[in-house]
């Protein structure tokens, strides 16, 4: 699972902003937003154009070096902070698997070209290298692959490049980490299927839902949002299955659905067909959502007991103890990203209203 993240120079984060996973408390209620004591389920909030998207954006980085999952083009332009000092972003994953933990930091330029990188395992420095002057300490991965050739000049990431050519057991901690990194996925709840991670294409999007059963949980789902019209599979003259809401003179589902319909299709879509995800990350999950709605779409995500969950959102109803506890839900500033249970010094408690102190700016601190 992932412990800590860290940022700066990226986009709209001119210093460090972190996430930690490992800053839980010891709170008895809603102990599914919990796993292996680290935060399982979060929800960021924050003022627009204060960087949650950006945030995970930011998060997923590290999908387009070490994986070849789809990464949707446009999403990482305008890359380095303007304000930054330094022409680089930095990047510092934490990464924990029993009682293994992988540091992984890394350095991209403008160009989102990997140009430093350094790994350590259970305190041991593994390798830390410079691309641009091709200078490194390497020892320690030398020592756990013995038979590689080390002319990095030709390789673009020693990490991939090891996990790649060197014949590990599985449960490795470097395989743990690189398997969870190709199992990420971050997606939008808008119009379009926009994601990063999992995939290395979703041809499926359209026509998943064939079989019945599928399609009628997804009816299951639009019943609970307030659409009590049911759905059909009809065939085209040119032989291909469309989805169509089944009225009396049946109509597409992708030409008349509403944006918030729309929206819940993909994340249905995702819910099914990316069952082994190890990290999700939602931007806007509940853009078009009513609360209630929004409240059933983080119920189904809190059974997702081996997946780690983080949402960003402006509906203030999910703040309440009755879903997620205070150390899960964080707001984002322009310098730091804290919980609940960290932005004031009250004692906050099952019975505490989070969202009425957050409207009065208890978290403002």
């Amino acid at each position: 699972m992932l412990k800590l993240f860290e940022i700066s120079g990226f986009k709209n984060f001119k210093d460090t902003v972190r996430l930690d996973f490992s800053d839980v408390r010891d709170y008895k209620f809603n102990a599914q937003c919990i796993s292996n004591d680290l935060i399982g389920k979060a929800i960021i909030y924050g003022k627009n154009a204060i960087g949650k998207s950006n945030f995970g954006l930011a998060l997923f980085d590290i999908v387009s070096h070490l994986s070849s999952k789809n990464v949707t083009p446009n999403l990482y332009d305008y890359y380095l902070n303007v304000e930054s000092p330094n022409e680089f972003a930095a990047f510092h994953y934490v990464f924990q698997f029993d009682e293994s933990i992988l540091d992984y930091y890394y350095h991209k330029d403008e160009k989102q070209t990997l140009i430093y990188e350094k790994l350590i395992m259970d305190s041991t420095l593994l390798y830390e290298y410079d691309y641009s002057t091709n200078r490194g300490t390497t020892d320690g991965i030398k020592e756990l692959a013995p038979t590689l050739n080390w002319a990095f000049q030709e390789t673009d990431c020693i990490l991939k490049y090891v996990i790649n050519n060197t014949v590990l057991d599985d449960q490795h901690p470097l395989r743990r980490m690189m398997r969870f990194v190709n199992n990420m996925l971050w997606f939008r709840s808008l119009n379009e299927n926009r994601y990063i991670g999992f995939k290395s294409q979703s041809n499926d999007y359209h026509d998943f839902m064939y079989e019945k059963a599928t399609l009628h949980e997804f009816e299951v789902l639009l019943r609970a949002s307030g659409i009590e019209d049911g759905l059909t599979v009809r065939t085209n003259a040119d032989g291909k299955k469309t989805l169509y809401f089944d009225t009396e003179t049946p109509l597409p589902f992708f030409r008349v659905a509403s944006n918030g319909t729309r929206a819940l299709y993909t994340f249905f879509y995702w819910y099914k067909t990316a069952k082994d995800v190890s990290f999700m990350f939602i931007d806007e999950f509940d853009a078009f959502y009513h609360f209630e709605l929004a409240e059933s779409i983080v119920s189904i995500l809190e059974k997702m007991s081996n997946t780690q969950v983080v949402l960003t959102s402006h509906n203030t109803n999910l703040l309440t103890n009755k879903i997620m506890r205070p150390d899960c839900y964080f707001i984002l500033t322009k310098d730091k990203l804290t919980s609940l249970a960290n932005a004031t010094t009250r004692e906050l408690r099952e019975g505490h209203n989070l969202e009425k102190l957050y409207m009065s700016g208890e978290f403002n601190g």
